[in-house]
């Protein structure tokens, strides 16, 4: 298979590090990562032992490819889409945060399938990518149901050693991994902790309304997500994921602009549509918002 995995960070640096151990792969992304890629390919370290040679650029050309995968942060996807609109796939596969699916499919000639990735990723350096925590990649059509192109991305990611399962209920799998960040991503960055400091009060209190709210707006939005569903899925991934800093938290280290538009932001703005109170979300979304504002990354 000939993958292109467009936004080299740290969850596509991984995908894309372990899709070559079996298919040929072009990663996209900046420097100076793509160039010591070029020059030493990619050093996998952490629950993932690997080195592999994909191709890299910092530049797409319009290329073609049997799939692409798209990891952006969730602000650039439009960006994404202008770019890869140049090109032809077979497939694309979005594993990104939030609900942006949608924004793809609009730009894409490709079928555009949804998927969540729990694999625990962090850029150590320029080549070098840790997988801090073995998860699982789920994919399937963005709508819901059966899509024989599901099955065949499915393949192609087992085939590489990932653990994959296609699904036929995305569409609740989306709000639940909505659910599980929104819990999550927020509370561990702005209390700089790892994942696993919510599995006690205080933070697990606030995750848990958080992600509870979130439930609430899917149910709105006619997604079967009910608040158990929601609340186990958020323990399961803060135990799974102890020792990972959520891609929210790096994003703070880092002095960088952060997804919470995509992720709190996002059930806010659906909470709006439905007349539905979020206060946990609202807050948590505001205060980090204010950090952007406050280090000058955030877009106005």
């Amino acid at each position: 298979m000939d993958v292109l995995v467009f936004g080299a960070g740290s969850l596509g640096t991984l995908a894309g590090a372990l899709l070559a151990r079996a298919h040929h792969v072009t990663l996209v992304g900046r420097d100076p990562h793509v160039s010591r890629v070029r020059e030493e390919g990619v050093r996998v370290s952490g629950a993932v032992e690997a080195r592999t040679t994909p191709a890299a650029t910092t530049e797409y050309d319009g290329s073609d490819a049997d799939l692409v995968v798209v990891t952006v942060k969730s602000f650039d996807t439009s960006a994404a889409a202008d770019a890869l609109a140049t090109g032809a796939f077979d497939a694309a596969l979005s594993l990104q945060n939030g609900l942006v699916e949608d924004e793809l499919a609009a730009r894409l000639d490709a079928p555009v399938l949804a998927g969540t990735a729990t694999y625990g990723a962090r850029l150590v350096e320029p080549g070098h990518v840790e997988c801090t925590g073995v998860g699982r990649v789920v994919l399937g059509a963005r709508g819901g149901g059966t899509d024989p192109r599901a099955e065949r991305v499915g393949k192609t990611f087992r085939d590489a050693g990932i653990e994959t399962l296609v699904a036929a209920d995305m569409p609740r799998r989306r709000w639940e991994k909505l659910a599980v960040n929104a819990g999550i991503n927020a509370v561990t960055a702005l209390a700089r902790v790892e994942n696993g400091a919510l599995a006690d009060d205080p933070g697990r209190t606030l995750a848990r309304r958080a992600a509870r709210e979130t439930a609430r707006v899917a149910r709105a939005e006619g997604i079967p997500l009910s608040n158990r569903r929601a609340l186990t899925s958020l323990a399961e991934v803060v135990d799974a994921t102890a020792a990972n800093r959520s891609s929210t938290l790096q994003d703070v280290d880092a002095g960088t602009r952060t997804e919470v538009d995509a992720i709190n932001g996002a059930v806010v703005e659906r909470g709006e549509k439905h007349r539905l109170d979020v206060p946990t979300n609202r807050t948590l979304a505001d205060l980090l918002r204010t950090w952007e504002a406050g280090r000058g990354v955030r877009e106005m």
